[in-house]
């Protein structure tokens, strides 16, 4: 089966991209969102909908929850990247930007002038690096929860070595006894004898 066909993409996109013959400049976004589209179909993506940037873009983002999002506002691309952005807060994705716009700063989103034949290429790279970054994000959340499980295990050792005078050894070996008994993890038990030790304090 083709990846692509798999990956459900949600356009945010001003509910004024429509041609408007007074306005080249709308004409030329028209033009260039047909492009788009037409670029993500014929490369066999999912597109599952077309979204404004307005106050429900959260709610409808968390109902359909899309793989990717792509951002389809030339003109108010900045603008429609922070509602994007707001929306995805707490369901990360990854976001991606078409625009001629040079400025890279951002990297949240793949900037790229648009031609069809790049789409794959694109989205294939954006996906990528999301997915190496949320994995980075994901070992660092578990570092420093490593570090924080550790702080607490020696602190409730600390206490068990002073109130029943313990060796560190013995203290660490009544807490791994404790929690094979109980069913529970180390920093777990750790953390009630802390909490019962504060009670009696």
């Amino acid at each position: 089966m083709n990846p692509a066909a798999t990956l459900r993409i949600v356009i945010v996109a001003p509910d004024t991209l429509i041609a408007d013959p007074a306005d080249p400049q709308a004409e030329v976004e028209a033009e260039r969102s047909r492009s788009l589209r037409i670029g993500l179909l014929e490369n066999g993506y999912n597109i599952v909908a077309v979204l404004p940037a307005d106050v429900f873009l959260p709610d409808r983002l968390a109902q359909i929850g899309p793989d990717m999002i792509i951002v389809d506002a030339e003109s108010e691309a900045r603008d429609t990247l922070e509602h994007v952005v707001v929306a995805t807060r707490d369901a990360r994705r990854p976001i991606v930007l078409f625009t001629n716009d040079d400025d890279t700063t951002h990297v949240r989103y793949v900037v790229a002038g648009l031609a069809p034949d790049r789409v794959k290429p694109v989205l294939e790279v954006a996906l990528a690096r999301f997915q190496h970054e949320e994995a980075m994000r994901r070992e660092l959340a578990d570092a420093r929860l490593q570090l924080s499980e550790r702080k607490v295990i020696d602190r409730a050792k600390g206490l068990l070595m002073s109130r029943q005078s313990l060796s560190e050894e013995e203290a660490y070996a009544r807490l791994r006894k404790t929690a094979m008994d109980k069913g529970l993890r180390l920093a777990d038990v750790a953390q009630r004898i802390i909490d019962v030790a504060d009670l009696l304090s």
